[in-house]
This record gives C-alpha cells, structure tokens and sequence, in this order.
C-alpha cells in the first residue's frame, strides 16, 4: 500500500471512528436537547459517508469503487439537510414545514440522480480510473446536477456558518467559545471539499472525509469542553440579564451551563471559563449553599460578604425540553433582606415596650424561661429584681402624664445603663420594672438593686421649668432550685421578689428588699 494512501486511510479511520462514537453518544445523551436529534442524524450520516469513502480508496477496481460512491451518496446528501436542522434548533428558529419539504427533496433527489446516473450521466458525465497515481483512484466528470448538488451543499453550510455567527453579538462572551468552536468544526471538511471540487486535491483524493477527522475534533471539544447543546436556547429564553435576581443554569449533571450578571454579588468567582465546571467545585468554601442546590429544594440563605450580611431565597425551576424531559435546573437567588430585617423589626416592636424600649411582659416570661431552660442542666442560679417609681400616681396627678411617662423613660435608662447589657430587663406594666439575672450571687444581684436605684434618685427631670425628682423601690428574690416546671420558677421569684418590694414600701420606699424566706440574712438599703 502506498504510503501517501496510508496517511489518508489513517486519518478518515480516525474521522470516522470519533464520527461514530459523538453519534452513539449524542443519541443517548442528546436526543432530547435542542438540535440534538439532527445533530446526532447527522454525525451518524457523517460516519457513514466516511467509512464508505475509506471502502472507495481502497477498492482495487472501478466496479467496486461505483458501488461503494453509491453507498456515500446515500449520506452525503442528507448532512447538509440535518447540519442546517441542527444549527436552526440551536439558535432557538423554526423552520416552516414547507422549507423542511425542500431542505429534503434535494437531497432525495440528489441520491436518485446519483443512483441512475448510468442511464442519464447528469450528475457524472463519466468515471475512470485516474492514470499516474500511486494507488486506485476514480476520476470524474462532473455532470450538472453534481453542480446543484453542491450549491445546495455549500448553501446549506453557509447559512449554518451565517447563523451561528450573527449569535455572537447577542449571546455573552462566554458562549461566544462554544459557537465559535462549532463554526470552525462546520468550516473544516467545506474548505477540504472546495480543494476536491477545484481539482487541487493531492493525486485526486477526496479532502472532504479526510479532513472530518479535524472537524469532529472541533465537535467533541465542542460538546465535552463548552458544552454545546446543553439546554442554552431554552436557558437563555430564561434567564435574562436584566434580571434583578441572580441566576445559574445547571444541567442535568450539576455542571454549570449559564449564569446571569447578578448572581455574581453572590458566586463573585464565576467567569466564562466556569461553565462546564460542577458546581461543587465552585463553592468550595460553602458547604451549606452547595447541600442546598444539590437537594434542589426551595431555601433561605444567608451570605455575608464585606461584613455585611445578605439574605436570599433559593428558588428552583426545572428546565424541560419540547417532550417534557427534565434536561436541567434554573436556580434563582431572589434577595430577600428587606423582608427578613422588616420581620426582624416587626418581632422586634412585638417584644418592646413601645415607651420606654425595654422588653414587655411576654418578651420577658419567654426570655426568661429560656434562660431557665439553659440553666437547668448545669444547676445555676437565677435572681428577680422587681422594683418600681415611688408615689408614681402622685406624679401623674400633680404634673400630668407626660410627666409621668418621662419619668419612666428615665428610670428605664438608668436601669438599661447600670445592667450594661447584663441579664434581662422589662418593662412589667405599669410603672413596674422586672430585672432577671443568671448565674448571679444574692450579694451580686442586691448590689444591682442598689445601683438602679441610686442612679434613679440622682435623676433632675425637667418639665415645663419644674425639677421633678423620683425615686424608686426594689424587691429581690432567687434560686438555684430550678427543678419545678420552668414557667412555675419565674412565676414564683416574681411573687417573692413582689413580696419584697412591698416590704421596702412598708418602710418608707427608695430601697432594696430581699426575699427573706430565700437568704438566710437579710439585707436592706436605702432610706
């Protein structure tokens, strides 16, 4: 076998093969994409005008070698037909059923000529054996119809170039990859044909089949590499850059197909490059976004980025094909801060009293009872400050209510400031005040006591050019037996703590009780 002939079988060998295999694979992975069943009828095709053009180099005799051109013009004719099918799915165009009607007449009749030419030689006028060449080939007159044959075939494959480019100002840069790789796998074999046609081609060979090897190469980088045909006429119907929320698009295998400009507040490290990319592999850092896409269930999240942090809500869709198969996932990042700081706000105001900021008698009873919830395990303490303004209805009535509710707004702050964040302090109604103190002595939580209400006898409250002063009495009970039912242990401190305080009011007011019953000594201040 002649040498020149060895390097083409080789190379139409392997055109043919990866032919065969993109055709076996793109009929089980891509029969339901867009343009994937035309696709996948044209590889097929491809494969088969290859293999029997590799039988045509090496059939020894002219008889042979006309049967098996018959066998490529049963193929041939069709890849155009279904390459122009394929790129119009692609881009999301339908074609009319009467253009469809002549996309495949054509061809059809193409094959007939073809298949009679020896009884009217319109397509080859004649064919023989070339003279001078290293090894058999066919030479042949082009009858006219091969002519149409062949405008239909570079008309066809123009228009699919055309097409795919006229996407390039439309889709973004990182499908411009993808469509550019298909561009160069459709080129490829017709700049080889025109070598063929222009009689140019080395000792008559066909260029066409050999050089399909290099265009199904651009093919499988294509399909493995940029993911071609992986739902994005349908996704790119979806998902619009003008879209407020973030967005990525997802095959069936989690590999990202498309991504929106918004989601990158949230995923800041995807670019072009990311698509075909898992998406585990994303987000590395983030194991609790990626639990959440992979269960495909609807979610909120929280992201905190420059220290500032972010709510969203995850949102699913399916993308379908036209037969309803799920091919992929939209996933869609709507921020959801607003509401969530509106709720907070909300659960905020229903737990304060709107007067004086401090908490309200249910906060209180529900904190509270958290916190003896806490304790329980551990076997720690709770102390209950209760204390409220003495000769409060005197206020009232002397100065008016206004008075009267700035003195409660000023006791409330001096309380807030003396506790400095420590334990839980409300409103309890009225002009009553309840402090609850964990993990405290009884020593610890009559200093307290005192504190407040030193820090409220020192108050110069001001109305309407008249120095009002106010002082203020406490009640102080605890435990560490916290074994009763925990709503019952906050129930009886403030009972005992109440019991307290009136104790200081028997004396005289402005100052500090403890339950006797609770410590063994008891101690008192003010006066």
């Amino acid at each position: 076998m002649a040498q020149d002939l060895i390097v083409y079988v080789l190379m139409i060998i392997t055109g043919s093969t990866l032919c065969l295999c993109l055709g076996i694979y793109a009929s089980f992975r891509l029969r339901d994409a867009p343009g994937g069943k035309a696709y996948t009828a044209a590889t097929f095709m491809a494969a088969m005008f290859s293999f029997s053009y590799l039988f045509e180099l090496l059939s020894p005799t002219l008889t042979q070698i006309k049967f098996w051109l018959r066998i490529e013009y049963i193929a041939l004719p069709l890849i155009p037909a279904f390459t122009l099918m394929m790129c119009c799915s692609y881009i999301g165009q339908k074609l009319p059923r009467w253009l469809l009607y002549i996309l495949f007449f054509i061809p059809l009749l193409t094959m007939t000529m073809q298949i009679t030419n020896d009884g009217h030689h319109l397509y080859y006028t004649s064919m023989k054996m070339r003279e001078n060449s290293p090894f058999p080939v066919v030479e042949l007159e082009h009858g006219p119809f091969f002519y149409i044959h062949s405008v239909y075939l570079y008309a066809c494959m123009v228009a699919c170039v055309v097409m795919l480019l006229m996407q390039l100002k439309k889709v973004k840069r990182r499908f411009r990859q993808q469509i550019l790789t298909m561009v160069a796998g459709l080129i490829t074999p017709i700049v080889a044909s025109f070598f063929y046609v222009g009689g140019m081609s080395p000792n008559g060979v066909d260029l066409g089949p050999v050089f399909l090897s290099v265009s199904y190469v651009f093919h499988t980088v294509a399909l493995m590499r940029y993911r071609m045909f992986n739902m994005v006429p349908i996704a790119r119907d979806t998902v619009f850059e003008s879209m407020k929320e973030g967005v990525i698009v997802l095959n069936e295998s989690y590999a990202l197909v498309d991504y929106n400009n918004a989601v990158l507040d949230i995923l800041p490290d995807l670019h072009p490059g990311s698509v075909g990319t898992p998406i585990t592999a994303l987000i590395p850092g983030r194991p609790e976004l990626a639990d959440v896409i992979l269960t495909g269930v609807d979610a909120d999240y929280a992201f905190t980025a420059n220290q500032q942090r972010t709510y969203y809500h995850i949102r699913f869709s399916s993308v379908r094909n036209p037969g309803q198969v799920e091919v992929g996932t939209i996933v869609a990042f709507m921020n959801i801060t607003e509401r969530v700081q509106m709720e907070e706000e909300l659960k905020r105001l229903a737990s304060t009293d709107s007067l004086t900021g401090l908490l309200n008698k249910s906060a209180l009873m529900q904190r509270s009872e958290q916190t003896i919830h806490a304790l329980k395990p551990s076997g720690g303490s709770l102390h209950v400050i209760m204390f409220d303004i003495d000769n409060f209805k005197k206020v009232n009535d002397t100065y008016g209510h206004e008075a009267g509710d700035q003195a409660l707004v000023h006791v409330a702050a001096a309380a807030r400031e003396s506790l400095a964040g420590n334990g839980i302090i409300a409103r309890y109604g009225g002009d009553e005040f309840i402090v609850c103190l964990a993990n405290s002595t009884f020593q610890e939580a009559y200093e307290t006591a005192d504190d407040i209400r030193r820090r409220v006898a020192r108050i110069d409250l001001l109305f309407e050019d008249r120095i009002i002063r106010v002082t203020s009495s406490f009640g102080v009970a605890g435990t560490s037996q916290l074994e009763e039912e925990t709503d019952q242990v906050m129930r009886r401190l403030m009972r005992e703590a109440d019991l307290a305080l009136y104790a200081v009011k028997r004396r005289g007011r402005n100052g500090v009780h403890i339950y006797a019953e609770s410590h063994n000594s008891s101690l008192s201040a003010g006066e």
